[in-house]
């Protein structure tokens, strides 16, 4: 084996020699087993998804610069999506999950929503996944919400304003004197397209209120999207499930997001001071649609009756990360910076393509 070292920031597409999980990641979904042949792992407590000269996306993530009307909103405020809001807050030890990162307060992805306007407008924040491959799969992400009054953090996946999946805190909602803390689970459709992008009547919406605290400290949420069902979930434990034809049935991208624009019915605020949502981590196990990922996952995974070509995913575990164990993500493009590369094995035997990144924007709003 070799040692891969690295002068610039790159994806690591691993090897398959003496590999482990060359047939995918398996979880439990009501008492059924189900195996994901792809994943993305994103270490946001290490990983600095704004160091200069990055392209886009390709450290798996974008952040996003774009404007939203107040008419397109349907707000009294529009919305200004600054790469310059989101904010890498990393931890130099890469030993070391938890704790304050290099500019202060809690390690990992900051999304900002700003305290003043600018021309009438809020300044926002969103980052993207670059590639819109994700199909069935099991998604996670470990945010520590902001304690501010008036803007929604959200973790989502999407195609179009039909075939969305979304998780959504209002701040304004919560109230830490009767210990409520509602969260929003959202199947965006035809039937909320209908009622002028409004899911709060439908069938499809569920306003869920947690037994912690979200601002307090970091929880996992999660969603896993399988044929006509959508389970979610905080802390590994379920709090919903929708079923039937508000389901998509095509491919989309991830995004996280934070914003506000004054809209009374859902984002209330906006906030007279910076409010900061923070990710600790996204894990994302999925079936990809990439026709170039079908193929690799084909000539890996040649017998998948063997021992240890399925790993079963772990649930709720900041620290662990195929991608950074020694043969446990064959196929896999593992994004790590310079200081991680100099630690990870990789095997010097068959190398897979990395499917084409494929540039996509989304002008977002509930």
């Amino acid at each position: 084996m070799l040692f891969l070292r690295k002068l610039a920031v790159l994806p690591v597409i691993v090897g398959l020699a003496s590999a482990k999980c060359e047939c995918g990641y398996s979880v439990d979904i009501d008492n059924k087993s189900w195996t994901f042949t792809d994943m993305l792992e994103s270490d946001l407590v290490h990983l600095n998804l704004k160091q200069p000269g990055l392209e886009y996306g390709e450290l798996g993530w974008a952040p996003q610069q774009f404007n939203v009307s107040k008419t397109a909103g349907r707000g009294p405020h529009g919305e200004i999506y600054s790469v310059d809001n989101v904010k890498s807050n990393i931890i130099g030890d890469d030993s070391v999950f938890t704790g304050d990162g290099q500019n202060g307060g809690p390690a990992g992805l900051q999304l900002l929503v700003g305290g003043s306007l600018v021309n009438d407008m809020v300044m926002v924040s969103e980052v993207a996944t670059a590639n819109q491959h994700y199909t069935y799969g099991t998604y996670r992400a470990s945010i520590k919400v902001t304690d501010v009054p008036g803007t929604c953090t959200a973790f989502f996946w999407y195609f179009n304003d039909t075939q969305e999946i979304d998780i959504e805190f209002l701040s304004y909602d919560f109230n830490r004197n009767n210990k409520s803390f509602p969260v929003n689970l959202v199947l965006q459709s035809t039937e909320s397209a209908q009622a002028g992008h409004d899911a709060s009547g439908t069938k499809d919406f569920k306003k869920v209120y947690l037994p912690f605290d979200p601002t307090a400290d970091f929880h996992e949420y999660r969603f896993d999207y399988v044929p006509g069902k959508v389970t979610f979930y905080a802390d590994g434990k379920e709090l919903a499930e929708m079923t039937g034809d508000s389901v998509p049935t095509t491919s989309g991208h991830l995004l996280m997001s934070h914003w506000s624009n004054g809209n009374p019915g859902w984002s209330h605020g906006p906030p007279t001071q910076d409010a900061i949502s923070t990710v600790n981590y996204v894990k994302a196990y999925f079936n990809s649609s990439d026709a170039q990922r079908k193929s690799a996952y084909a000539a890996r995974c040649t017998n998948p009756a063997s021992p240890e070509v399925v790993c079963a995913i772990p649930n709720n575990d900041p620290t662990f990360f195929f991608g950074h164990e020694d043969g446990m993500a064959p196929g896999q493009t593992v994004y790590t910076d310079t200081s991680m590369a100099s630690s990870l094995i990789v095997t010097a035997s068959r190398w897979l393509p990395l499917a084409a990144l494929s540039l996509l924007w989304r002008m977002m709003s509930s």
